[in-house]
């Protein structure tokens, strides 16, 4: 199933289905993080919708407006689970690389994402605007101690991403030794939100086995594979777990996607490029992005298929 959230004058947005071919949409009541309380039966409702939907209900997205699939939610947690980046964010902040086996994360804002096409407002340029491509999991309510092996029931919807960073910002707050808020606004999210198993051989332990492709004002900069995580979502939630329940909504997402064949695949974000454009050249030659700037993020199938849709957002002055 795919699900998303249509912009109703509420905060939390209409819960609909969504069609095969993403022309149609069927509304069915409620909101998504509010079905996330209660999935068992949320499911079951689902699946009689979409048997509806399967047979031609619904109306035309033409004129209809997505927020994300979950406007806001309870608890954001960004893992960064993809070695080449942490490498590579090491070349470029200058730092030791991440070493040991426990999963990097942080928890982030998470009383807003913005839609698939919303402008994205930041108060300057000089704070080093970056898009950072990633894919999420939305789980149910996941008990204290979950281990890795049952996190994997707990994953009911997968989502993609663009975790927005500012570069400029990140670097002080990391010296602080405390959490990131200034250098990590509100993420912006793609339209659908999907069950794994519409994600079908592309979902394999724990990981999303699709390229995610990115285009910057046009230009094609990445299309990265979600496979190449040292640690499955299902680990990233059992290392989130390990001392607190997490809340039915609670999103979890992978860091950015990043592949060890850059060289051929591109990168998911900008801090990537100047880093081997540093070890290339010594220096970085990419500024980060600038007020009117676009970026488009979409992960595709080999068919060439988008199940989340495409994120497609321009960087405005707040």
């Amino acid at each position: 199933m795919r699900l998303a959230t249509l912009r109703d004058g509420t905060a939390d947005g209409a819960l609909v289905l969504v069609s095969a071919d993403g022309e149609r949409v069927l509304r069915v009541g409620g909101n998504l993080l509010g079905a996330m309380e209660d999935w068992p039966a949320t499911e079951a409702r689902l699946k009689a919708a979409q048997a509806r939907l399967d047979a031609g209900e619904g109306e035309p997205t033409d004129d209809l407006t997505f927020a994300a699939p979950l406007p806001r939610t309870w608890q954001w947690l960004d893992g960064s689970a993809f070695t080449t980046h942490g490498d590579l964010m090491a070349v470029a902040f200058k730092h030791d690389p991440h070493e040991g086996d426990r999963p990097l994360m942080y928890q982030g804002l998470s009383d807003r994402f913005y839609g698939p096409a919303d402008p994205v407002p930041f108060p300057a340029m000089e704070h080093g605007i970056d898009f950072e491509g990633e894919f999420g999991v939305v789980v149910d309510a996941v008990p204290m101690g979950t281990s890795a092996a049952d996190a994997l029931k707990h994953i009911r919807l997968i989502v993609q991403i663009n975790d927005w960073s500012l570069r400029a910002i990140a670097p002080v707050e990391m010296k602080t030794g405390f959490g990131w808020i200034q250098a990590k606004p509100a993420c912006s999210m793609a339209p659908f939100a999907v069950t794994p198993d519409e994600l079908g051989a592309a979902w394999q332990d724990g990981r999303v086995g699709l390229d995610l492709i990115i285009d910057w004002d046009g230009r094609e900069v990445g299309r990265a594979n979600g496979a190449a995580m040292a640690f499955g979502f299902h680990e990233l939630i059992a290392h989130a777990a390990l001392t607190r329940d997490l809340v039915a909504g609670t999103v979890i997402g992978s860091g950015t996607v990043s592949n060890a064949n850059y060289a051929e695949v591109g990168s998911s974000c900008i801090s990537e490029i100047r880093a081997i454009e540093i070890i290339a050249h010594g220096a970085p030659q990419t500024p980060f992005m600038a007020f009117g700037d676009t970026v488009r993020m979409t992960a595709v199938e080999s068919t060439g298929r988008a199940p989340f849709g495409q994120i497609d957002s321009e960087v405005v002055k707040a």
